[in-house]
């Protein structure tokens, strides 16, 4: 495939329904496409840099971006990475990649200050990602320190640490680890 002949644009509502089957083929299982649902519904929702990854007319990939809050000395609204997929013909071909450049760019673009998600360790540092812990950035539940990553962005301020703080369209009890 050629991630040249890609066309990454923001989601539309028409897209939506493409989008559910995407994440429910890509991660085998309904949660996903759940939280993308919940996620819109929400304040916390994104539509400009939430983005879809079309190519011959399908939609092969999906990413959203949404405010999350990181409550320290002060509170402020950070973007959390969640979900990124591909359908899984078209995974390890670039797409996951073109994707999270986009929304990184996106991001920018609004002037926001930092990104963060819990994903693969071995995928997300090429972006600039690195664990949350060297911002002082804590995850609510317990979860693998190299999973919780960060990227900071050009308005990134050493004021930006704490713990973040999920919305209540994150809730889903199958999308929370276990609590220890």
């Amino acid at each position: 495939m050629d991630t040249n002949q890609l066309i990454i644009r923001p989601e539309q509502p028409k897209d939506y329904d493409a989008i559910d089957r995407l994440n429910q083929l890509a991660f085998n299982q309904p949660n996903e496409a759940e939280l993308v649902r919940r996620i819109r519904a929400s304040e916390d929702y994104i539509p400009d840099i939430s983005f879809v990854a079309e190519y011959q007319g399908k939609i092969i990939g999906h990413i959203l971006l949404s405010f999350v809050d990181l409550v320290g000395e002060n509170t402020f609204k950070i973007l959390c990475l969640a979900p990124l997929a591909v359908l899984p013909d078209y995974q390890n071909q670039g797409v996951g990649s073109t994707l999270v450049k986009a929304s990184l760019e996106g991001a920018e673009a609004k002037a926001e200050a930092l990104v963060v998600l819990v994903g693969h360790s071995w995928f997300y540092p090429k972006f600039g990602f690195k664990p949350a812990i060297h911002c002082q950035i804590k995850h609510p539940f317990p979860v693998p320190e190299e999973a919780f990553m960060v990227k900071p962005l050009s308005h990134y301020h050493p004021q930006y640490r704490g713990t973040v703080r999920y919305p209540p369209a994150f809730m889903l009890e199958e999308l929370l680890p276990p609590s220890t």
